[in-house]
Parts: C-alpha cells; structure tokens; sequence
C-alpha cells in the first residue's frame, strides 16, 4: 500500500529517531537518501545460534518491518556460515560450534516467533552460506588486506580476553571480515543491528567504499533493559518472550520498573511517538504508574497476540492481584536459588519441585518453569492459595 507523504515523513523520524543510538556517518546524510525516494537495499542477520526472542530482541525487527513499510528491498539473512564460527562481540568466551541442522531448526522456531513483528512475506530471506562457501582462500586474503587486526584485538571484550589469557580463536577475527562481505554482496545501502554489532557493521562500510566506492550507511539500535533493569536475560528472569501467553506476558510487564514504561512503549510497541509522548506527560503530572503500566500491558499483548486475548489476560490480573489484593508483608531472605530460598516455607526440595509441575507457584504473576530461577531482590511470590511473600 502506498503511503502518503505526511506519513512517509513521519516514518522516516520514526526510523531515525525512535531508540536509535547512533547512525554512521551521519544523520543528516541518511535522512537525506530515505527522503530522495529512492529504492534502498536495507539487510538485517542474524545467527540463528538460539530459538528464543524477547522483546528486547525484537527492537530491530520492528525498525525493519517499518523499511518494508516505506517500500525499501529488505533483506533477511541467515548467518549459517558464520554461525560455524559464532560472533563474540557480546561474549567473554568463544561460541560453541553449531551443526548446520541445529541452524536450519533454530531459524524455523525463530521465524515463527519473528512473524509477530516482521511480515516476512515482503522480506527476502537469504543464507550467507550461499556466497561464503565459494570464497577460495585467495579471496579471503585478499579480503583481510582491508582490515587491521589490531582493530579486532583491541575491542573491548577481545582485549580483556587475551589480558587474563583465554583463548581467542584466530578465526574469531574473520568474524567481522565474512559479516563485512555479507553487506558488500548484498550492495547494502543500509546495515541495521545492536550496538554490540557496530564493529562488524564497519566492516561493511569499508569494504563497500573500498570495492564499490559507495557510501553505505550503519543504523545502531539500543537495547531493551529487562523488567528489573539490567539488561535482558533469560538466566535473570526478567525477560520477556515472544512466545510467553498472554497472561505471562501482561504479568511480567505489569512488573517492569516504573522508570522504563515510557522506554518499553517507545521499543516494544507500535504506537505513534505523539501518543507515547502523551503518556509521558500523564506520567509527569502524576498519573499513577500501575494506570500506565496496565495500557502498556494491554498494548503489548495486542500487538503480539490479540485484542482479545489482551483483555482476557488483564482481567485475570486484575481478579488475582487487585481484587484479591494478597499481602505480601511477609519476607523471605533470598538464598540464591529457588529451591533453596522457598524449601523453609514450602517443607521439601520434591514438594517445590510439584508445585512448579502443577503451575502452583507465580513470581510477580507469572507461573515459574524453571526450577533453577535465581530471585531479584522485591519480587513477590505467591505459592499455592495461601502462601504470599517478598524476596527480600
């Protein structure tokens, strides 16, 4: 569908702005070319080196549905070439090496869990392995001549490494060099990723200016914090997944810290920036942060699931923390792990282990899974129907 061209303006500062933290080499020049009108090659890649997504994840994927939103080539790619040698950029050890089967399923569970945000159906969907494995060791060489491994080793993480001496794989450096190929064979015009990517992104950039003499462009999206803060983690257990229900889902978000809701509805929604800013205003003057947090609740769980499914889940809410309002002014010490922080309460290691079975114990309203959860320090836990405490 074509868009007019108040819209188009205002989706191009959405793209520009919206939880952007830098663009290479300029803002100024990238608004530029989206505003010439001219058809854009935009690529996005992942490693499918994991199946699960969070919201947090799913920053980028949002910035690349609006680019299919303005008529631009986008460009999906499956990194199942370098997913054998795995990115380090966020990781203070090398990555286990992945079967090209373990690869083709993961991507199967996160394009199904992806479609929630991205209408793949408008995106082309490419496997770098298709180009990559027909470079001869001549073109590889001749690839590195471009680029610096000091550069590499002194990245953050890369230099702390080698100063307490793990080991850094050499072939961690090609790393950057196969991404920067990846940009250069698609003739990206646009590079989209986290900030953790920027290195690699650049890697891009040089070798389209060195091979194609183009300019190419870096868009670097910030990060999502999780519930508590920090940033999202599954081990923390305070992320939130694609593939939650809806009632976890409006449950984890009813716990997010009151200083982040206009942040998960600037990154984890669809709405307008005017309307988010109205929001922010209600906040300000006062409007209590439950109010907000129960629209942002709703929002969310429209967008990934349904209207429908969105009201069923906060009326459940509602009937189990607000109308019943349990008190929870007892406090249990937190002693690191689950079982052994509630086995006092609860009497035995195999009774906790039923309740979680059976669905019986909920921290901050959403029911636990995993056994081995470790406790934030305020979170509320309710254990079957009569037993409510904080973690303290």
């Amino acid at each position: 569908m074509k868009i007019n061209t108040t819209n188009r303006s205002k989706l191009i500062k959405q793209v520009l702005d919206r939880g952007v933290v830098n663009i290479i080499p300029g803002r100024a020049k990238l608004e530029k070319l989206l505003k010439s009108n001219k058809k854009l090659n935009i690529y996005f890649g992942i490693d499918p080196t994991a199946t699960h997504i969070h919201v947090g994840n799913a920053v980028s994927l949002r910035k690349l549905q609006k680019f299919v939103e303005l008529g631009h080539n986008v460009t999906f790619l499956i990194g199942d070439f370098t997913a054998l040698i795995g990115d380090t950029s966020d990781k203070d050890t090398e990555r286990p090496v992945l079967t090209y089967e373990q690869i083709r399923s993961n991507f199967k569970n996160y394009k199904k869990q992806a479609s929630k945000v991205l209408d793949f159906s408008k995106v082309k969907v490419v496997h770098n392995s298709e180009w990559l494995k027909k470079l001869n060791f001549e073109d590889i060489v001749k690839l590195c001549q471009r680029f610096s491994f000091g550069e590499f080793a002194s990245r953050e993480l890369i230099a702390k490494r080698l100063k307490v001496g793990t080991k850094v794989g050499l072939h961690e450096a090609l790393y950057p060099v196969m991404q920067g190929y990846d940009s250069y064979h698609l003739d990206t015009d646009i590079q989209m990723g986290g900030a953790d990517q920027t290195f690699n992104m650049q890697a891009g950039r040089i070798l389209q200016k060195d091979l194609r003499g183009k300019e190419s462009f870096v868009l670097v999206n910030g990060y999502l914090e999780g519930t508590d803060g920090r940033k999202m983690s599954k081990s923390w257990g305070n992320a939130i997944w694609l593939d939650d229900s809806p009632s976890d889902m409006y449950g984890k978000i009813m716990s997010v810290k009151d200083d982040l809701i206009v942040t998960y509805f600037t990154l984890a929604t669809n709405l307008s920036n005017e309307k988010i800013k109205e929001k922010e205003k209600r906040l300000k003057s006062g409007t209590n942060p439950m109010v907000l947090k129960k629209e942002l609740a709703l929002q969310v769980v429209t967008e990934l699931h349904s209207a429908k499914e969105a009201l069923k889940a906060q009326e459940e809410f509602e009937k189990t923390f607000q109308e019943k309002a349990p008190d929870f002014n007892q406090t249990v010490i937190n002693k690191g792990s689950l079982i052994e922080t509630l086995k006092e309460l609860v009497g035995s290691r195999s009774e906790i282990k039923r309740l979680i079975k059976q669905g019986g114990i909920d921290i901050d309203g959403v029911k636990v899974t995993d056994i081995n959860h470790k406790f934030n320090s305020g979170q509320k836990v309710k254990i079957g129907k009569k037993i409510f405490v904080t973690i303290k």
